[in-house]
Order: C-alpha cells, then sequence, then structure tokens
C-alpha cells in the first residue's frame, strides 16, 4: 500500500509535469475545482476560485516560452486530510532561469481519496542574498 506521503509527493509531482507539458486538461485534474482554489503565482495578485485559477493556466499555457521544473528542497507534510508540500522550483527555460519558492498545499478529495491542489503560492527568490547585518528584509 502506498502511504500519503509519497501520494502527495506524485499529485506534487503530476502538477508539474502538466505545466510543463502545458497541458490544461491534466492541470484540471490536479486542482480541486472550487472556490476555495487559491493560485499565486511570482509577481501576480491571488486568485480565488477554480474559473480564475484554470484562466490563468490558459493564459500561462498560449506563452511560447519553453519552461522545464527542476525540484529541489521539497518537503512534504500530511496531517489528517490536509498535506503541504514546500519546494524549490528551478526554472530553465528559452529566457534563462530562475527559482521560485513555492508552497502547494493538497486536501484528500472526499469522492475518489486522491489528493487534490487547493493552494499553489510560488515567489520568486532574489539571486541576492541580504548581507549578516542587513536589518531591512
Amino acid at each position: 500500500m502506498v502511504d500519503s506521503t509519497t501520494e502527495v509527493r506524485d499529485a506534487n509531482r503530476a502538477f508539474y509535469e502538466a505545466f510543463e507539458a502545458r497541458d490544461l486538461d491534466a492541470m484540471s485534474g490536479v486542482w480541486e475545482r472550487s472556490e476555495r482554489a487559491l493560485c499565486t503565482h511570482p509577481g501576480w495578485a491571488t486568485l480565488q476560485g477554480w474559473g480564475a485559477v484554470a484562466s490563468s493556466f490558459f493564459a500561462l499555457f498560449q506563452n511560447a516560452q519553453s519552461l522545464q521544473f527542476v525540484l529541489t528542497e521539497e518537503r512534504v507534510q500530511v496531517q489528517d486530510g490536509v498535506a503541504w508540500v514546500t519546494v524549490d522550483e528551478n526554472l530553465l527555460g528559452d529566457q534563462g532561469g530562475s527559482t521560485v519558492a513555492a508552497v502547494n498545499v493538497f486536501v484528500r478529495d472526499a469522492a475518489g481519496g486522491g489528493w487534490r491542489l487547493v493552494c499553489h503560492h510560488g515567489s520568486l527568490v532574489s539571486s541576492s542574498t541580504p548581507s549578516e547585518g542587513d536589518e531591512s528584509g
């Protein structure tokens, strides 16, 4: 029997595979399609509700730029019917690369028992690190 941590890790991987493939149907299969769905793409305001989230991926998938995710620092936590994954998304694309720190929150689907993404938050990681003694952060 597969444990919950493995199931969540697989669901998280499916999210990034759908993103790389620009596959809206696969992306729709990953997300909980409800009004509580939340998504914050780096530099965007938070989108609420499956309609707004799906529209954002539709718009992003229209971009011709190739994008690959190399995931590092992945940590999965599961408690009862909720799980969260923290991960660094190392993005490789036609325009170069960047790193996004992300948190993905999953809930167990009551109907089928699988895990559905209910919240994705990504923040661009600055290439500069604050020096010691810098109190601005």
